[in-house]
């Protein structure tokens, strides 16, 4: 069995337990397992099912309680097994979806750390630098790289203790460890996406 998540920009596999990404301009091979999937881009389903027609989309399988217009299908499926949690997914874009009493009451977007970068080069040259992961956040910042990273990281830690409160918090995506650490009552899982879709498959006797 193959699991695959669509994006905006990639095809994210899960092969065998390993991890295989091709961007969504790049020809993908004919797997011969059967793959399951889910996706937020129409165009690279339809690429997915050219070269592997039986693919299978599981969203036609999930159930998920929101008034939430537009939530995407990876939202949700980040969501689906918890009932009272944030649930932070850190990647190009860091989305932050809140459950309660197993309903999803909404969530919000903030830009991820890509684009932070890409944003102050435009404003000014002098204010392009690299950043730097391991900045004390208790501390004003005296230097200007470090200046840049604090405002970063305190523009997302901040909105997301707000809306967390006393409740747990899961991280996922590739920046997902880095945030976990600033919070207490958190929780890292890199695979939160496909093990969350593993468990609707075996829910629903899918053949792999």
């Amino acid at each position: 069995m193959i699991l695959c998540d669509i994006g905006n920009s990639t095809y994210h596999f899960l092969i065998n337990g390993k991890h295989e990404k091709y961007f969504l301009d790049e020809k993908l091979p004919k797997f011969d397992d059967k793959i399951y999937y889910i996706s937020v881009n129409k165009s690279a389903s339809k690429k997915l099912l050219k070269s592997n027609p039986k693919a299978k989309n599981i969203e036609k399988l999930m159930s998920f309680d929101t008034t939430y217009e537009g939530l995407g299908i990876d939202r949700a499926l980040a969501c689906y097994f918890e009932s009272d949690a944030v649930i932070v997914d850190a990647g190009s874009a860091i989305t932050v979806d809140i459950m309660e009493k197993g309903k999803h009451l909404g969530g919000f977007i903030l830009p991820g750390f890509r684009a932070f970068m890409k944003t102050y080069p435009k404003i000014s040259k002098k204010l392009s630098f690299d950043f730097e992961k391991n900045i004390n956040l208790d501390k004003i910042p005296l230097q200007t790289k470090d200046a840049i990273t604090y405002a970063m990281m305190k523009s997302i830690i901040l909105p997301i203790k707000e809306v967390s409160k006393n409740r747990k918090i899961i991280f996922t995506g590739g920046d997902g460890k880095l945030f976990s650490k600033y919070f207490e009552n958190s929780t890292y899982k890199k695979d939160l996406i496909f093990d969350n879709m593993k468990r609707i498959i075996d829910a629903n006797n899918c053949i792999a």
